[in-house]
């Protein structure tokens, strides 16, 4: 598993203040207008609560990897993960650490207009200037070492998160260096970036429109990048740009 170290040393926002809350497996890098680990810490624990308390009374929520109804009353970040999982075809956990970057990153818009919460690769982006997100395949060489996405303020809030067969920690059935996707925000982004991972199963340039297809078609995607080896794959809104 790469480091988020690793990553995280391509991030270069130094307009604005960093800060990093970590609970459990939850490892926030915050950039704000203003210290704020207080009030992240707080939300960042009592979304995560939600999610275990849920957990703990809904057996196989957890484990599902296809779509799971919300029960009536339960807490807005459950319903928020489970209406992104149908849409995408994914079981709810999917859009756990989306989900928790958006949630977390509303309150902070209370105390600081520009917020970027990068959670496992899943992005809140919420800003006034330009933003290029670099976009990490675990290369150090060749042009898919040097992609950015460039989203401008127009675009914003917007939702970005990442997907890997070969990088990271979440479960992917395919085989992708990285599949990004731009959304509406980054609950339904980490929901799709899963779908489109999951279906990249094979290093044929078929298979890539193919699966980048399936996922414009879902309400709220703005657009998509894959690597996969040599392979780079575009569609949608979505401008990439040197790094």
């Amino acid at each position: 598993m790469e480091s988020p170290e690793k990553y995280r040393s391509l991030i270069t926002a130094t307009d604005l203040i960093s800060t990093r809350v970590r609970i459990k497996e939850s490892d926030l890098l915050i950039r704000a207008e203003r210290e704020c680990s207080g009030p992240a810490r707080a939300a960042l624990a009592r979304y995560r609560k939600d999610i275990e308390d849920y957990i703990v009374s809904h057996p196989g929520f957890e484990e599902s990897m296809l779509p799971v109804a919300a029960s009536n009353g339960a807490p807005p970040i459950i319903t928020a993960m489970t209406g992104a999982a149908l849409l995408c075809g994914v079981g709810p956990m999917a859009a756990v650490a989306g989900a928790l970057a958006y949630f977390v990153g509303r309150e902070l818009n209370s105390i600081s207009a520009e917020v970027i919460i990068e959670n496992g690769g899943d992005i809140y982006l919420e800003s006034r200037r330009e933003r290029i997100i670099a976009v990490y395949s675990g290369k150090n060489a060749g042009p898919t070492g040097r992609i950015g996405i460039k989203i401008k303020p127009g675009e914003m809030p917007i939702g970005v998160a990442s997907s890997s067969g070969r990088l990271g920690r979440s479960l992917s059935w395919g085989i992708s260096d990285v599949s990004v996707v731009l959304a509406s925000d980054p609950i339904l982004a980490d929901s799709a970036a899963t779908a489109l991972a999951n279906r990249v199963y094979s290093a044929d340039p078929a298979i890539l429109e193919t699966a980048g297809k399936f996922i414009l078609n879902i309400p709220g995607v703005i657009g998509y990048l894959i690597i996969c080896g040599e392979l780079v794959s575009t569609g949608g809104n979505l401008r990439l740009t040197a790094l």
